[in-house]
């Protein structure tokens, strides 16, 4: 028996391929299917199971290409009601792969359909379990992401808390936890940058399975703190109920090569979003007006996924040579499935065809640190999120998160010039091209954001009270 956890660090997301006497089982699936096919063909092995612990939210799974592709049945926990075909399992329900089984526990809360897939091994001993969002290393997943629920988050919780106690910490304590996520993820509140721990471990480390634990101090510990979730969970999770187009298709139409006239006729005949993915450091120096930067290199995905409001907005991009089909799987990854081509030659040609191109103002930590000494009422926009500008910032400076900079650009006065930073400059930079392309004239980044900034002798806050400046 075999178990691999493929993990993403993009989406901060682990899918699992399960491998048992020439079966194969994968959980949780991201969007491209070769890599699991492939898996499976190493092994020589046939991928009879997709097991999907819910509706995902944070990413569109691979489930129906997967399935497609390879005559494998896509299992869910019982209550789930997709829009396609699959095979909803009854509670405590036995699925055979090979000489291994897996076993069907239904544990409600994170989602109502939400399951935890028990593997029994083949001398027939509790091995592991998959939870998907139901537990994380360290976490437990969020109680309000549920899809057209009449329930209240602390509903969610209530049953979270039963699922828990009634079917997760029954089992040995020697059994592997493989979550559905790890640190970075929205899907949960303080998760462990460990990726598997066993369950004995997280009976005794995981604030959420306190044995001493009652059901109102769970509620309460689990609901609290909680952030406004990324706009487009609701809209990956509809996806992965309801379906979708074929990856192959949308790689088709995406990754197409459009010379600068093209490129420049399409994006003004469907009013496209022209999306530069080259680094953080490269674009300021020149970039295609009204375009807005999101770095392939970085959390790519969660970005565009925050900001991008329309998951059918047509997108043209720019990428360095060699990332292009990169570019359009990893947003369809999110959903954004309207990917209309790249343009060839990049920045060079656009530049080189005699194109208007824009900037974006650089200043040091260190030069900016002796302005602001001068002249304090100079405006700056810290965009990190609320949780890192309350753990410390330079004092003064008020937060406008870019996580929210869609609801809250309208606070800002277009006349006034921004001085702007981030952790290190990756979110700074994508701030500031989406004000350049609101039009947001006077914008200054600071290199190497609060890392460089806390080298200055500019005074800090910590643990300061939540704080905006807007």
């Amino acid at each position: 028996m075999k178990v691999e956890q493929i993990y993403t660090g993009c989406l901060a997301e682990a899918a699992y391929y399960i491998e048992s006497d020439g079966e194969a089982a994968i959980i949780d699936p991201l969007r491209e299917t070769q890599p699991y096919i492939e898996r499976a063909e190493e092994d020589g092995a046939k991928i009879k199971y997709v097991l999907e612990t819910h509706f995902h939210a944070d990413f569109v799974s691979g489930h129906l290409d997967l399935a497609k592709k390879t005559g494998a049945k896509i299992v869910y926990g019982p209550t789930a009601q997709p829009n396609f075909e699959a095979h909803i399992a009854k509670d405590g329900e036995i699925l055979e792969l090979g000489k291994a089984k897996i076993k069907v526990l239904h544990t409600p809360g994170h989602t109502m359909e939400s399951s935890t897939f028990l593997l029994i091994d083949e001398k027939g001993h509790n091995h592991a379990i998959f939870t998907g969002d139901t537990l994380f290393i360290g976490d437990v997943g969020r109680p309000d992401l549920a899809v057209k629920t009449d329930l209240s988050r602390e509903d969610l919780a209530v049953h979270l808390y039963n699922s828990l106690r009634n079917k997760i910490m029954l089992l040995e304590d020697e059994v592997i936890v493989y979550p559905g996520h790890g640190a970075g993820s929205a899907c949960g509140k303080m998760m462990s940058k460990e990726t598997t721990d066993t369950l004995g471990n997280q009976k005794k480390y995981n604030y959420a399975l306190r044995e001493d634990m009652s059901q109102e101090e769970f509620v309460k510990e689990v609901t609290e703190g909680l952030v406004e979730p990324p706009q487009y969970f609701p809209k990956n999770a509809v996806l992965n109920k309801m379906g979708y187009e074929s990856l192959d298709e949308i790689l088709e139409q995406g990754v197409v090569a459009l010379s600068v006239e093209d490129f420049e006729d399409m994006a003004n005949r469907n009013n496209a979003l022209i999306l530069d993915t080259r680094s953080k450091e490269g674009f300021p120096k020149g970039f295609i007006p009204g375009s807005i930067f999101i770095g392939i290199d970085d959390n790519f995905a969660p970005w565009v996924g925050a900001l991008i409001i329309d998951l059918k907005q047509p997108i043209l991009f720019l990428a360095d040579e060699g990332k292009e089909e990169e570019v359009v799987t990893r947003l369809a990854r999110v959903g954004y499935d309207n990917t209309m081509g790249y343009l060839k030659g990049g920045f060079d040609a656009w530049k080189k065809a005699g194109r208007d191109v824009d900037t974006i103002e650089q200043l040091s930590a260190a030069d900016f640190a002796e302005l602001y000494k001068s002249d304090k009422k100079i405006s700056v926009l810290d965009v990190r999120r609320n949780s890192e500008y309350d753990s410390e910032h330079i004092e003064g400076i008020g937060n406008f998160p870019l996580d929210f900079i869609n609801k809250n650009m309208a606070k800002l006065d277009n006349e006034k010039k921004y001085f702007l930073h981030c952790a290190g400059g990756y979110r700074s930079m994508i701030t500031a091209s989406i004000l350049r392309a609101r039009g947001f004239d006077q914008l200054v980044d600071i290199q190497g954001g609060f890392e460089a900034l806390s080298k200055t002798d500019l005074p800090r806050t910590e643990y300061h009270e939540p704080t905006t400046m807007l």
